[in-house]
């Protein structure tokens, strides 16, 4: 596999990234597939020797190998901890797609590609059609009269899979708006907050809490119209023709909005953003804009420490665990923002779980393309959430989220999964009701 030929538009990595890599093995720890099957060509220098191997011409591109990188996660813990600087991130995502250049990925992930990522994410208002059509099969029980009947068994594709890990869809979407959400007192500033695809369906409340405490920390809040998805599920299943073009849409869109910063409260479009300078840096129209872009784009959590925000006074008494997400702690290196945040809320109990860090296997769509390995990297994350003995289970992305939830319910352990910004937004709201 040559990174440098036989991409055309989708370059964005070169060789010197690739022969990086000196196979010390300190990512082995951190890698969670590898962590989880014990096995060489599991973990990111393994994936890389893979690479290195069709690179220079010593094995080809084949179903078993390409079965080796699509149980990456790409949750990029090994760049954290990797000496030489390895961007494994960035060799993941050419090396997939080079993988669809030549025809080789996976019926799932192909099926998943076609319909979901190219089929409706580019487009809201299909992704919005989809969320009611589920809905409506949820409510009137079509879902569970399916489910019993296991008919859905005999469909080929994981359909009985897929099916299995919808998750349940609200009645109320996030919209972008034209109205301002105006900040209560004097305000500081404008700001932009990206609504993006699926967060403002599956995760209305964790929107309107970031409007929440955006404007209680006297911030001017625009969502602007026109805008969508980030492109960050498209860029790593190799997709990148697309990812680009809904990059350039929401420079375009942002940019014309002219607002301070770019706010996100989902960490895996965050990690995207801040990286669309790369993504387009072979791009004449839209170089700088891009650069531009990247450096506006702040995590929520991270724009809220800097300003820094006004601690809540109000009582809350919950007793929280932390999950990191992948693309906020090891893309974005943002992990005390978050922990400073519930700290700062009264009678919250932080407690830590054990490796906080390590991914609980949502990773995008990797819990519908490799749902077996997923689960067992969440029962394993449950675990140690079981450990804490805490009942709410805080994190900074909707995927985590999601995923946090679905151990839950499997579990049957107690509690919620909220995001960071929930809490603060409830304890806000605690004031007026408590009077502090």
């Amino acid at each position: 596999m040559n990174v440098n030929q036989g991409l055309d538009d989708e370059n964005i990595v070169g060789d010197a990234d690739l022969y990086r890599c000196v196979h010390c093995g300190l990512c082995l720890r951190s890698c969670p597939t590898y962590v989880v099957m014990g096995v060489e060509t599991e973990s990111p220098r393994g994936r890389i020797a893979l690479m290195k191997a069709v690179r220079e011409g010593r094995i080809e591109i084949t179903d078993r190998v390409v079965s080796h990188w699509d149980r990456c996660l790409q949750c990029r813990a090994c760049e954290a901890v990797c000496p030489s600087g390895v961007p494994y991130g960035r060799l993941m995502e050419s090396t997939r797609a080079q993988v669809a250049k030549s025809n080789k990925e996976s019926k799932r992930l192909l099926f998943i590609k076609l319909l979901f990522l190219r089929g409706v994410l580019p487009h809201l208002k299909l992704l919005q059609i989809g969320a009611l059509v589920i809905r409506l099969y949820q409510r009137f029980g079509m879902q569970r009269v399916l489910r019993a009947s296991h008919l859905l068994k005999i469909f080929p594709g994981g359909i009985a899979e897929t099916e299995a890990q919808l998750p349940v869809i609200n009645e109320r979407v996030f919209m972008p708006t034209p109205k301002i959400f105006t900040a209560i007192g004097t305000s500081r500033m404008k700001v932009g907050l990206l609504s993006g695809c699926v967060m403002p369906i599956l995760q209305p409340d964790a929107m309107d809490a970031s409007v929440e405490v955006l404007t209680r920390n006297q911030c001017d809040v625009v969502v602007p119209m026109g805008q969508g998805c980030c492109g960050a599920l498209n860029l790593h299943s190799g997709d990148v023709a697309m990812a680009r073009k809904m990059a350039r849409r929401n420079i375009d869109i942002f940019l014309s909005a002219r607002v301070r910063n770019v706010i996100v409260a989902s960490a895996g479009c965050g990690s995207a953003m801040k990286e669309y300078g790369e993504l387009l840096s072979d791009d004449p129209d839209y170089r700088e804009k891009a650069g531009q872009f990247s450096e506006m784009t702040v995590d929520i959590t991270e724009f809220l420490v800097s300003l820094p925000f006004r601690p809540p006074k109000a009582l809350i008494s919950r007793k929280v665990t932390y999950q990191d997400p992948c693309h906020l702690a090891h893309a974005q290196r943002i992990t005390s923002q978050p922990r400073d945040i519930l700290r700062s809320i009264p009678g919250l109990e932080l407690v830590e779980m054990e490796n906080a860090s390590m991914c609980c296997g949502a990773a995008g769509i990797y819990s519908f393309v490799q749902p077996g390995l997923s689960r067992r990297i969440l029962e394993s994350k449950m675990e140690s959430i079981a450990a804490t003995g805490a009942d709410t289970l805080a994190t900074a992305n909707p995927g985590c989220m999601l995923q946090l939830e679905a151990g839950l319910r499997i579990t049957g352990i107690p509690g919620l999964a909220l995001h960071v910004v929930e809490l603060l937004a409830e304890a806000y709201i605690a004031e007026e009701t408590s009077g502090s």
